[in-house]
């Protein structure tokens, strides 16, 4: 049975475009600086959301460097492990399903990063059933 807190009045594209407007706020508003682009995806119980030029002129720079891309990836990983809880609470607030779990990477060599949020519930086949 879909969980009644699921935005009943949104489409699956609705709900996946709230959660990269939300993602994308906090990229702004936590770091300082959005993605150039950004989008997410609704598969069964997971929400996957790709961020794409999130680096800063001086981490491109640094990703050039030996040992950069490491230090970058170490540097990101840990702010995104600062406010899982924030992330994780954004993407519950949008899609009305608890999140179990959050995962991140980041490509300091794209300026790519990718979320994936395991969410209690299969949210696809409850946007699609009702």
């Amino acid at each position: 049975m879909p969980n009644a807190s699921i935005p009943s009045d949104k489409t699956k594209g609705q709900v996946e475009a709230a959660v990269t407007e939300a993602i994308t706020q906090f990229e702004r508003d936590y770091l300082g600086r959005g993605p150039k682009e950004a989008k997410s995806f609704i598969v069964e119980n997971l929400v996957v959301v790709k961020l794409q030029g999130i680096l800063g002129p001086a981490e491109r720079q640094l990703s050039h460097e030996d040992g950069g891309v490491e230090l970058i990836k170490k540097m990101r990983r840990r702010v995104i492990e600062s406010c899982s809880g924030d992330l994780s609470k954004l993407v519950a607030e949008k899609t009305g399903i608890e999140v179990v779990s959050m995962h991140a990477d980041i490509s300091a060599r794209t300026g790519e990063r990718v979320f994936v949020f395991t969410l209690d519930e299969d949210l696809e086949a409850a946007l699609e059933n009702r």
